[in-house]
Parts: C-alpha cells; structure tokens; sequence
C-alpha cells in the first residue's frame, strides 16, 4: 500500500496547493476507520472549480495521464474522472460532489485523520458516511460485490457503539439504501451471537 499511498499523497497536495475543498473516501477511508484490505484505486471527493483546472493539470501532468476535457465534463455534470499514475498504473478516482445533502454531509462531517501513519493529518469520510457510500456502490453494482458488503459489515462490527445511527438512518433513506443497511445491521449483531 506504500507506494499507492505516495500516488494519493501526490494527487491531495495538488488539490491543497490549489485550495480545493476535498475529502478521501472509499477503501482508503475504510482503512482509516480499520478495514485494510488490497485495493485497485483510491477515491476523493473533491469540489474542483473550472477556474482551478489549469492549475491542478500543471500539478499532475508530468506524472499522471490526465484528460482535461474529461476532468472539465466531469465538473459541468457533477460526475467524475481518473488519474492514472506513469509510473505503477495506479488509478485515483476524483468525484466532484453532486447538489445533495449526502454529498454536502460528508465534507461537513469529514474528521482530520493521519492516514496509514502519515504525519500530516488528511480529511477523510466519517465512518458513518463510508458506511453509506459503500451501501451506496453495493446497490449500484446489483447488490453482488462480496468486498463492498464485508466492509460495510466490518465497519459496523468495529463501530457500532458510537456510530450515528439516527444519522445514517435519514441518510439511508435519501439514499434508497435503508433496507440494505438494516440488513447489514442484523448481520452484524447475528455474528456477534454466534461469536458469543
């Protein structure tokens, strides 16, 4: 994971120097919270402006493959675009926050975390909102990704004591994804039986 952490590190002070309000999410923001596992890409939510564009291009290009048409059609359609480092084809995800409150929650309620032991604190997705997210991405892929639902289920096993759970309801149900989570609960607290 070192030498993806380097490629993430590379891509968020592109987006610091350039002020762009930004929040780590997905596998990195589950490995934050305790879910470690291999990963193919690292995921920022990230609030890039058009004026900004040139900037953050000039920041990247000589080690990343970037398409600036993409990355602006990402920011006129609230979508998103990748980065994909020369040298170890690491990609980094960037999605460009849509007009919900989902969206606007995560970067209220990031937390300021040192990231696989980086010195210099990152924000990074509440462990609620990871939670939501992956519930989210595990709906959207048919329900099938084995990975998705292990850490949404891992996550709640590490943190159900202290997670927002009034919180994640409304949130779950903006979402459309409320049964998923119930369902994710009751599995949690069924291996927690079983393990007694």
């Amino acid at each position: 994971m070192s030498s993806q952490h380097e490629v993430l590190l590379q891509v968020v002070k592109a987006l610091e120097e350039g002020n762009v309000p930004y929040v780590i999410v997905g596998s990195f923001a589950s490995a934050a919270h305790g879910v470690i596992r291999s990963t193919m890409d690292a995921d920022l939510i990230a609030d890039l402006r058009s004026e900004q564009v040139p900037q953050f291009i000039a920041a990247l290009q000589s080690e990343f493959y970037l398409d600036e048409g993409a990355i602006r059609r990402a920011i006129v359609h609230r979508a998103s675009f990748n980065l994909i480092h020369y040298e170890t084809s690491f990609k980094v995800d960037i999605f460009i926050p849509r007009e919900r409150d989902f969206d606007k929650a995560q970067f209220k309620r990031r937390v300021i975390i040192p990231l696989m032991g980086e010195e210099h604190p990152l924000p990074v997705a509440s462990v609620e909102d990871t939670i939501l997210a992956k519930l989210e991405w595990y709906k959207a892929g048919g329900e099938t990704s084995q990975r998705q639902w292990r850490d949404v289920t891992t996550l709640l096993s590490l943190h159900c004591p202290v997670l927002d759970l009034a919180y994640m309801d409304v949130q779950a149900e903006a979402l459309e994804v409320r049964k998923l989570l119930a369902r994710a609960i009751r599995a949690t607290q069924d291996q927690r039986e079983e393990e007694r």
